[in-house]
This record gives structure tokens, sequence and C-alpha cells, in this order.
């Protein structure tokens, strides 16, 4: 196996500015048999998959790949041998999460039950400049008598964990189901909350999940709800009216993603919609192909991941509990994996 070193034009300019250097990425060619499990796994489940979104990729090669992944041939055999495993590393260690889609309960206006609102995006935000930081917002009232309230929850810590999932369901008074789904956010940078709770000494790190985060917020009052503050990212939503209550929310491609099937992934690194192996160790090691159909806030490198879990509180259980190690490899064509490496 022969290896791409090479850095950054960026890193380069950082350097000669006196700056840290950004972390040099490599590339790696792997053989399908250094796939641990690769034998096993659902093929034609990740290809159904692929499918569901491989029409929206417009990049050389992909489409005539979607084309070839729709005729009725052997799933493993397609795979093998339209694309390459590669490993992309810049040096940072594995590291798999798990997200899922919130149901909760709320109401279309505001009583003395519900009184946590879901705002539409304010018109004067633009994409990429900062805004005000969730502090203000809250606060302040920024967004009060501006009919931008979508629905009201019960849980100011479920508003808050469903602006980290980026999307959820809400079981209104009336029994109706509404989606909602990520718009836009206040350009403001994601903070963990829950590595805050272990730089005060709350908790050691292995502690920290979201339900203890959850709870922490529940049993501090004031001073629980000012910790959500030092988060000060904030994200809008927008009623996804498209989407079935039987298929799953939309992810970054506009697409419905599927539990168990789906990541989100850098797309710096990996493209979107481009099939991804996955081998993430811990307590209950997970190796399987799954499609790169999502993105997040927190999710940044080439080997860092967040596993869809699917819709509901058993889901939001299992995701919660995930933050493994382990290793993850993207199929990519043929020709574009061997330009990247050349001569291997």
């Amino acid at each position: 196996m022969r290896r791409l070193r090479a850095a950054c034009l960026a890193a380069v300019a950082a350097t000669s500015a006196g700056a840290a250097p950004a972390p040099e990425v490599t590339h790696s060619i792997l053989p399908f048999a250094d796939l641990a499990g690769w034998q096993d796994t659902d093929h034609e489940a990740a290809r159904d998959v692929f499918l569901s979104t491989c029409r929206d990729m417009r990049a050389t090669q992909w489409p005539e790949l979607c084309a070839m992944a729709a005729r009725p041939f052997d799933a493993r055999l397609f795979f093998e041998t339209f694309f390459r495993p590669v490993l992309i590393e810049n040096g940072a260690d594995g590291l798999f999460t798990g997200y899922f889609e919130p149901e909760l309960r709320g109401a279309r206006t505001p009583d003395d039950r519900f009184r946590y609102p879901l705002y539409a995006l304010p018109p004067e935000i633009e994409a990429g400049k900062p805004w005000h930081s969730r502090a203000e917002i809250e606060t302040d009232a920024l967004l009060a008598d501006r009919d931008l309230e979508i629905a009201w929850l019960e849980d100011p810590v479920d508003a808050f964990f469903l602006q980290i999932q980026g999307s959820g369901r809400i079981r209104m008074q009336d029994g109706s189901l509404v989606r909602v789904g990520y718009a836009g956010k206040n350009g403001r940078d994601y903070r963990s909350i829950g590595k805050e709770l272990v730089r005060r000494g709350e908790f050691e790190a292995h502690e920290v999940s979201a339900d203890v985060i959850r709870n922490w917020v529940r049993k501090n009052g004031e001073e629980g709800l000012k910790l959500l503050h030092h988060n000060p990212s904030y994200v809008f939503f927008r009623e996804v009216s498209e989407v079935p209550a039987d298929k799953g929310p939309l992810g970054a491609m506009n697409r419905s993603i599927t539990a168990m099937q789906s990541v989100a992934i850098d797309p710096a690194y990996v493209p979107l919609g481009a099939p991804v192996w996955i081998e993430k160790e811990g307590a209950e090691p997970l190796h399987r192909l799954m499609i790169a159909q999502d993105t997040g806030s927190a999710i940044k490198g080439p080997q860092r991941a967040d596993i869809f879990f699917g819709t509901g509180r058993q889901a939001g259980k299992a995701a919660g509990q995930i933050r493994d190690p382990g290793r993850i490899v993207v199929l990519l064509p043929i020709q574009t994996a061997y330009a990247l490496v050349p001569g291997s």
C-alpha cells in the first residue's frame, strides 16, 4: 500500500505567518479484505440507501455509478467493482457518536405548560455571518412578537437538544404530528455542554451523556438554564410537511435518512452521498456499510462520524450512549481514489 502525503497550501501560508500549521492529510487505498466484516455486511441495504440520494450527486463519475447501482446485479459486486476503500486521516483519532430524531410533545400556541418556542429563521440572518448568541436570544427575548414561532415545547432542555439534533417530530395536543427540520443558525460556533460540565468538575468525561446533561440542567434551575448558554450556537427550524411520518428526517442532501444506514460526516473530507465503511469499536462494536447523507456542526475531521439511530425515545437512549473509537473508510469511485493516491 502506497501513501500520499500532501500538506495543504493553507498550512504553508499559516506556517509562514507564524500560525500553527494545519494538520497534514493523508490518503491510503485499502483492499476490501482489510475491512473487518465486509463480507458479512448487508450490501443490498446499503445500495438501496445509496440510491435514495445518489441521483442528486452531480460531480464527475457519480451519475454513472448511480445508474449502474440501479441495475439488477449483486450489490457486493457493485461496490467492489466500481469503488476503492480510501482511508483519509489527519492525525486525529477516530470518534463515533450517535444522533436521533426526537419526538416531543408540543402546542401551536403557548400556555402555562408549553412555554419554550421553536423559531423559524429570522430574515435578517445571513449564512456564515455571526448573529446574536443563544444567551442574547433567550435572555433578551429578541424574537418575541415577530410571529416566528413554529411550535411551543414544555421543556427548555428538550428545545436545546432538538437544536443539537437538527430535526424532530412534535406531537401536538390534538394528536397531529408536525415534523421540523434545520433551517439555519446564528453563525456562532458550537460549544459542548458536556465538556463544560467536565471542566467544572461536575463529572468525569466517561460519565457524560445526553441523559446526564438533561438531568443536571433540570435539577439546577436557573443555573442549569445558564449552562445551556455556554453553547452560543442557536438553530432555527422550518416545517417539513413534504416528508411522510413513516420516513426518516431530512438530512443534508434534503432527502430522508435511514436508521443505522445513514451517517453524518464532515463534507470537507467525505463527499455527501458516498458509501462509508464504519468500524466502530467500544462496548457494542459495529462494522457496517453506511451512506454519508448528513452533516453536523460538531462533526469535524476525516475520522469523525455521527450515526443516525432513528426516531423516538429508544433511539435517543441508544444514540446517547455512543462515544466510541474506530475508523471510517470512504468508498470512492476508482478514478477518484487513484487520483488521490497516484502510483498505487
